[in-house]
């Protein structure tokens, strides 16, 4: 008797079709944006069953921006990103849960600066397509939140009023489409 075994898939992410953004709040009252606008990952699956996938993905540090140079400038000091030192954020899935057709949590070990941390995002599968080459391509969208201060991006300040400049959190959200390696 045979058994049949799963074929490994590999899958690489189409960068000029896939966004990673990140918000956080300033003074409270309004949201700032920013992306990592350079980044790389490799997926595997068993087949087309992303809930095997496991994940590997590379962002680098000198490429995050929020469109406000000064406000970039900053990032790039040891106060939040200090590229010189931590040139690339990492995140390595853990496992995902499949919860219905559509929907998955993604868990996985985030790396900032040089501490890692668990984190979890949910992922909604958003279809599947055959481009005009004839390439299989995913389409997915992530989301999630990290505390910035566990990742050692510590650096805030006390308005006036008493209040603080930046949140604690940062909410994550990644637009993703991936085709067959």
């Amino acid at each position: 008797m045979t058994t049949a075994t799963a074929t490994t898939t590999k899958w690489n992410i189409d960068k000029g079709h896939s966004q990673i953004e990140f918000k956080a709040k300033h003074m409270m009252i309004t949201t700032v944006s920013g992306s990592v606008k350079e980044f790389d990952a490799t997926i595997e699956t068993e087949e087309e069953d992303f809930s095997t996938a496991k994940i590997h993905f590379e962002g680098d540090v000198k490429s995050v921006t929020t469109g406000n140079e000064q406000r970039d400038g900053h990032l790039m000091t040891d106060d939040f990103f200090n590229p010189s030192t931590f040139p690339k954020m990492t995140f390595d899935s853990t496992g995902m849960v499949k919860k219905d057709a559509t929907h998955f949590t993604l868990n996985g070990l985030l790396t900032i600066r040089d501490i890692t941390k668990p984190i979890s995002l949910d992922v909604e599968f958003e279809g599947k397509a055959v481009d005009s080459r004839g390439n299989t391509k995913f389409g997915f969208t992530l989301n999630g939140k990290i505390n910035r201060m566990e990742f050692g991006l510590k650096w805030n300040v006390v308005t006036e009023a008493g209040g603080i400049l930046l949140s604690d959190e940062v909410k994550i959200s990644a637009s993703v489409q991936i085709t067959k390696a």
